[in-house]
């Protein structure tokens, strides 16, 4: 026997319908959901990989720039050298034949150092002087100091007013065979590169920068 009576058919079938309808929905609803989450992924994704791509051509512009950098500085240096070497060619480093360890004696050695002096390229206006300083006796050598004195004096101003020195060493090394060259190394006044001969053109630059800076001093203090 049937648990519903046939007053209750319609009701039944009403209600069966309405949730046959809700779940319609629900299930509509679950899976738009779905599908703008689906969509909302793919937007992410998009974005990451538009930042990603974005990334890897800011690092391959930078990686490209650094060796156009490189490769820019290579070519300076190659040019450089280049102009060097041909300068070097037509106009060679000038030197002396220095004395050797058994012919040294600090009078030679002044001679030799104006000599060397005298290599050097410069205006005629230009006047020095070589002064033998001191001897130090270090251990196992002997330095032997000179200063080479310039100066350019005027008519105005015959007496010297300021003046550049480059400062001469001589080593002489103790135990060392008579029959070998002594070493010889020189600095500007002012500065701290040492020179070496034969190893450095030298400018005359150098000493219209020292005595310009000296004028320049000597001016601004009141006597």
């Amino acid at each position: 026997m049937s648990c519903y009576s046939s007053c209750d058919g319609p009701y039944l079938e009403e209600w069966v319908h309405a949730h046959m309808r809700k779940r319609c929905l629900l299930e509509f609803l679950f899976c738009r959901k779905k599908k703008m989450v689906g969509t909302k992924r793919v937007t992410i994704q998009e974005k990451t990989d538009v930042t990603e791509s974005s990334r890897h051509q800011k690092t391959d512009t930078e990686d490209s720039s650094n060796v156009n950098e490189l490769a820019l500085e290579i070519v300076k240096r190659a040019i450089a050298a280049a102009i060097k070497f041909v300068e070097e060619s037509k106009n060679p480093i000038k030197n002396i034949q220095w004395l050797t360890h058994g012919e040294f004696t600090a009078e030679k050695g002044r001679r030799q150092i104006e000599k060397f002096v005298l290599t050097w390229e410069y205006q005629e206006r230009w006047v020095h002087h070589t002064q033998f300083i001191e001897r130090k006796d270090v251990v196992h050598s002997y330095y032997y100091l000179y200063c080479v004195r310039w100066s350019i004096p005027t008519a105005m101003r015959p007496m010297l007013q300021v003046s550049a020195s480059a400062y001469f060493t001589v080593k002489i090394t103790k135990n060392k065979p008579p029959d070998m060259p002594i070493e010889v190394s020189y600095v500007f006044e002012g500065h701290s590169l040492v020179h070496r001969p034969g190893m450095t053109r030298f400018r005359e630059k150098w000493l219209r920068d020292i005595t310009e800076a000296k004028s320049i001093l000597m001016e601004s203090i009141a006597f």
